[in-house]
């Protein structure tokens, strides 16, 4: 009975390691989601530099994250660590999308294909926000570009019909940016005709005051 014993305090030791790694990868995920969410909120804000900051951060923080972890694959796949590594691909796809610049890839981030796009899913959605603001203020082509990104990112995310064991439940995510896609759409489209209507009118305003 005494190697029962000794083989009992070898597991509890790992699993007192591994509770420790998972308690902390819980505490760091909400950390990580929290830089996320602000950086997101200065890209909307136009707020280069912090967002920037911001993002930075982030990449510290999941690369701390995700190393307390690597020695467990169960807490590397659970879905707060998952989730809080979607975060930071969204922060990251978003500026560079807003920003029109290239889009950093998977190993840029250290994630993998199926967390990353499932973070330009949502990073495609953020990009309504960016158009509503734009065409708050007057079409712009700035508003039709990143709509015609929005379409680009769902055409590549529909192509990926796998079960979501292994795609993370992108299939939802993929549902939520076409019908994203599909208001946003619309409202473009009516800012575009409000647009020509108001330059038809001052046209004709134009030419009255000339008779």
């Amino acid at each position: 009975m005494e190697q029962l014993d000794t083989t009992a305090d070898q597991i509890r030791a790992e699993f007192e390691q591994m509770n420790t790694a998972r308690d902390q990868a819980y505490q760091r995920s909400r950390e990580l989601i929290s830089l996320c969410a602000r950086a997101i909120r200065a890209i909307h804000r136009e707020e280069w530099r912090p967002a920037e900051t911001l993002i930075a951060e982030a990449q510290k923080a999941s690369q701390v994250m995700v190393e307390g972890v690597r020695d467990y694959p169960n807490l590397y796949h659970a879905g707060y660590t998952q989730d809080a590594v979607k975060e930071f691909v969204e922060a990251n796809l978003t500026y560079a999308l807003v920003r029109n610049l290239p889009l950093p890839t998977p190993a840029d981030l250290n994630t993998e294909g199926s967390t990353w796009l499932n973070g330009l899913a949502e990073a495609a959605t953020e990009l309504r926000r960016r158009i509503l603001d734009i065409i708050r203020h007057g079409h712009s082509d700035e508003a039709e570009r990143l709509l015609d990104v929005m379409d680009q990112i769902y055409s590549q995310l529909v192509t990926f019909d796998f079960n979501d064991s292994i795609t993370g439940g992108l299939r939802r995510r993929t549902d939520t940016v076409r019908a994203v896609l599909e208001r946003t759409r619309g409202d473009v489209t009516n800012s575009l005709r409000q647009a020509q209507l108001e330059e038809a009118l001052k046209n004709v305003e134009s030419r009255l005051k000339g008779n």
